[in-house]
């Protein structure tokens, strides 16, 4: 099982950057092969990734752990990919959070294995370019209407209809970063 730890600081409250993040359907606004994210109950998630040649990476996921503007961790169910991890969210001012994402990952055998391998041949590159865009929108002017009214775990579904260039063209930085460590409990998520 490979894994990867990656955090951001984002000028904005914890309170509003945990909001964002707890609806899932917000994913594919910043993360890059995010297709689409359907949540199918309460606590459950059905997610479509991009794949090589077109082809399309499902599996579903478990909401294992929420911690109102703390925490939110995850494991998936079923599907193509093994995975489980957390996102941890901690105040480092009035209007700045750290934002730490862990997650480890297990891709099968075979040659779907050796096709989904090559989707996460840079894990770590990819998850910083996620938080990169995830700060640029945090940030950005249309951050506060994203937030209100926002629908929780549990209400309607996300397509990411924006392109790669579109996604791609954020800066930020990432701070701090780490694989095969685990930080401020990120990762081994599915203890709460």
């Amino acid at each position: 099982m490979a894994n990867v730890v990656k955090s951001v600081l984002v000028k904005a409250p914890v309170g509003e950057v945990y909001e964002f993040w707890r609806n899932f359907e917000n994913f594919p606004r910043f993360m890059e092969n995010i297709e689409s994210i359907r949540v199918t109950g309460a606590d459950e998630s059905h997610w479509e990734s991009k794949g090589p040649l077109g082809k399309t990476i499902a599996w579903d996921a478990k909401t294992t752990s929420v911690q109102e503007n703390k925490k939110i961790a995850w494991q998936s169910t079923g599907g193509t990919i093994e995975t489980h991890g957390a996102v941890t969210f901690e105040e480092v001012g009035s209007d700045q959070t750290k934002v730490t994402v862990g997650l480890e990952y297990t891709v099968p055998g075979g040659i779907l294995g050796e096709a989904v391998a090559k989707l996460f041949s840079n894990p770590e590159t990819q998850l910083e370019e996620d938080l990169n865009r995830f700060k640029n929108v945090a940030e950005g002017a249309d951050w506060k209407s994203m937030t209100s009214g926002a629908p929780a775990v549990g209400e309607g579904s996300y397509t990411n209809s924006a392109s790669s260039a579109q996604r791609s063209d954020v800066k930020g930085d990432v701070v701090g970063s780490g694989s095969g460590a685990t930080e401020d409990g990120a990762t081994r998520s599915t203890d709460s």
